[in-house]
């Protein structure tokens, strides 16, 4: 098995409320890292965690925006409590990055979206390879339900509207025409929505 060189974090970005800071304490103290943290002049926070048998750290700094604390990181990291750390972090507050893992003469880069993994490229010199690809299965299915729906209330109201139209061709009584004309007008509205 290929022993990793490194693990490089580019532009990985958390948000997390401040109540939830103490779950971030939580996952850093189960990797057995040494935790500082600054509270800054402007309210921002600055978390210091370290591996401490190998001297290694790594800053987090956390800026307030509209009622939420967001970090944005970029880092690499040798030893694996760390890159573990960051790993539990990024799923746990459901985080976006990219994430080089580095092994002798190949690297494996791991898209994350909303704390999953949803691609794993292989890359070799200049040549890329998806080595695996997340699909929504299920999301696609719905979509292609809803898409039938659609489709079967789009008959439906083609078949309103040649009645509709059929009975304003055999009535005299203008109030019930000005009945059928609102009639058609709705299911014309309504069928532009849905075909468009």
């Amino acid at each position: 098995m290929a022993q990793r060189v490194a693990t490089e974090y580019v532009n990985a970005n958390l948000q997390l409320t401040e109540a939830e800071m103490p779950k971030l304490f939580s996952i850093c103290e189960t990797q057995q890292l040494h935790l500082q943290v600054f509270v800054l002049d402007n309210g921002n926070q600055e978390v210091v965690l370290e591996d401490e048998s190998v001297g290694e750290s790594i800053r987090l700094t956390f800026e307030r925006m509209d009622g939420c604390l967001r970090c944005s990181l970029t880092c690499r990291v040798v030893h694996p409590k760390l890159a573990n750390a960051l790993r539990n972090l990024v799923a746990a507050f459901r985080g976006d990055a990219v994430v080089n893992r580095i092994y002798q003469g190949f690297t494996m880069i791991y898209h994350y979206i909303q704390g999953k993994v949803a691609r794993i490229v292989e890359s070799k010199g200049t040549s890329l390879r998806t080595v695996f690809e997340h699909r929504d299965t299920a999301g696609s299915l719905q979509s292609l339900f809803e898409l039938a729906s659609v489709e079967e209330e789009i008959n439906r109201l083609r078949g309103s509207v040649n009645d509709l139209l059929d009975l304003r061709n055999e009535t005299a009584d203008p109030g019930l025409i000005r009945e059928i004309d609102q009639s058609l007008n709705d299911h014309s509205r309504i069928l532009f929505a849905l075909e468009a």
